[in-house]
């Protein structure tokens, strides 16, 4: 080894006195199955967990799962300008709400569990700089004083003729630095970065098969890129490579815009003589706006924030289940053989997603979860309606937990049966459906069909109150309608009316509606007899009375 580079390790690092070996045996290979992937997010405390953040934690998640893996996350705050105060909360509480679970790392918003931690980049600045030092020691990175003047005044001079810009070749100022010169700018008190000696050349093209692309070939990467920033603390690409050698990471699956940087990340695995993970990059979920494609965006679309789906109301697993669909393009017909089954058993293959970019459909998402939500006890409905409206309605939280047995009366109502109603996709959309079952929220409307007289309808009704009886399954129910309409001159069977319509002035169903008016307010409820048997027959006939009366 050179000394001089020797001295300028000692020099520019003076106080770390590891060598890479200590951390090397700290962390050792883990104990998993052939086959396995360890797979991870690392995303920035800079915001709201993002709907792109979820997707890959999801793309992630699911990798780990179908090969047996570990999947962890890590916190990349080395940019502490942008960090803002609660973010990490949000972020792993947010994974968390949405099923996401996390074998390692971040657990919650503040908890750490794993053995090869600490999990959080800011935290881990002496084993970065170790790594840095043995890189000077080899003569295979440099300090560099340039200051953002100089830096500028290189950019503009390669713009002007029009050359790639970058600090490079014989642009990089300080790359063949003294240990003399380098100590005589820190005694000046000069501030320095590190950077790497790249051993590129643009000329050079590398090839490697992405997890999700398929094969890319690129310029070999010849730029003297920031390992370590003036304070000390790494850049991400730097703090990823030695991340993921130490937590033993299999397959770094992140979104496409990392793709142009994979060259300086191979090239800095090979250089620390590491073995570099598969990458795999995630094309963006895009969005159709004015027929044009485009990538949802933090600034014009409501989804984009991942909390808007808990706001709504939608359940965690739909929207899980809806984003398999998009990651994953054979999962749709997965789900329909396996109904029941959990997305977790689904064998997940990178090679399945788009290569392009899915597109959000929010009417697709409220299929999903319709035809989930519908599939769901009432029991399951009343624990997650619950949970919802403590947060998001209290309002309708007060009314549902007065009386929990009725409120479970209500939500069982059409739900338990072989053909489930599909009419909620969201929790929010709740509390006008049942409304008319609560006196909270109960606002008659007597609007009766265009076909229907008052007088008919008050005639009707003053018969129907003195037969009703909550004791009637649903076939004895509507034959007391049936029973009634005759003396009114309505057709007893649907059949008959259409058979001589001029004959009779509706049918049965017509009446049905009438009372279903009367009774909720409403022309189109789910099955009315049920729904007069959880109100009990007092309320009933007050209803039919107020009806009356307004009508």
């Amino acid at each position: 080894m050179n000394n001089n580079n020797s001295l300028m390790a000692d020099l520019l690092l003076p106080d770390i006195d590891k060598l890479p070996q200590f951390y090397e045996e700290l962390y050792p290979a883990r104990n998993l199955p052939e086959g396995a992937r360890v797979t991870r997010i690392a995303p920035s405390p800079t915001g709201y967990l993002h709907l792109g953040t979820l997707f890959a934690a999801l793309v992630n998640r699911i990798t780990a799962t179908s090969t047996g893996g570990i999947f962890y996350t890590r916190i990349e705050d080395t940019d502490k300008k942008r960090e803002i105060e609660g973010g990490i909360e949000d972020i792993i509480d947010g994974l968390n709400r949405f099923g996401i679970s996390i074998d390692e790392g971040f657990v919650s918003g503040t908890e750490e569990s794993g053995k090869y931690g600490p999990y959080q980049q800011s935290r881990r600045a002496e084993i970065y700089q170790t790594y840095v030092k043995e890189l000077i020691r080899q003569g295979l990175a440099y300090p560099c004083f340039c200051t953002a003047e100089e830096l500028e005044q290189v950019r503009n001079e390669q713009e002007a003729q029009k050359l790639r810009t970058g600090y490079y070749g014989k642009w990089a100022k300080h790359r063949d630095i003294s240990y003399t010169e380098a100590k005589a700018f820190i005694d000046e008190g000069k501030p320095f970065v590190i950077r790497l000696k790249s051993p590129g050349s643009e000329e050079n093209k590398i090839v490697f098969e992405d997890a999700v692309k398929g094969k890319i070939e690129m310029p070999e990467n010849d730029e003297d890129f920031v390992l370590l920033k003036s304070d000390g603390i790494p850049t991400y690409h730097f703090a990823h490579a030695i991340d993921d050698h130490l937590m033993h990471t299999t397959h770094v699956l992140r979104g496409d815009e990392w793709i142009s940087s994979v060259p300086k990340h191979i090239q800095l695995f090979k250089i620390l003589g590491f073995k570099p993970p598969k990458y795999g990059h995630i094309s963006p979920i895009m969005k159709l706006d004015n027929g044009a494609k485009r990538k949802i965006s933090k600034r014009k679309d409501p989804e984009a924030a991942v909390h808007f789906f808990a706001e709504q109301g939608y359940d965690s697993e739909c929207v899980i289940n809806y984003l398999m669909t998009v990651a994953a393009s054979d999962f749709e017909d997965w789900r329909r053989a396996n109904p029941d089954a959990s997305y977790k058993e689904f064998k997940f293959n990178l090679k399945k997603m788009s290569v392009s970019g899915a597109l959000f459909d929010e009417n697709k998402l409220t299929d999903v979860s319709k035809n989930m939500v519908s599939k769901l006890k009432s029991d399951e409905v009343y624990a997650k309606l619950t949970d919802w409206a403590k947060e998001f309605d209290k309002e309708f939280y007060d009314i549902l937990i007065k009386n929990p047995d009725y409120t479970k009366a209500v939500l069982a109502i059409d739900r338990d049966v072989p053909k489930p109603r599909k009419d909620i996709a969201r929790w929010n959309e709740a509390k006008d459906y049942f409304a008319y079952l609560f006196d909270e929220l109960y606002i008659p409307c007597y609007e009766l069909p265009e076909n229907i007289q008052k007088a008919d309808a008050i005639s009707f009704l003053e018969e129907y109150k003195n037969v009703y009886s909550p004791d009637d399954d649903r076939q004895a129910w509507f034959d007391r309608i049936k029973e009634i309409a005759p003396k009114i001159g309505f057709a007893a069977e649907t059949k008959q009316y259409k058979a001589s319509p001029e004959e009779f002035k509706g049918h049965a169903g017509d009446l049905s509606t009438v009372l279903r008016i009367a009774v909720t307010g409403r022309r189109n409820t789910p099955d009315l007899c049920s729904i007069m048997q959880v109100l009990g027959k007092d309320e009933c006939i007050n209803r039919i009375n107020a009806a009356i009366k307004s009508i």
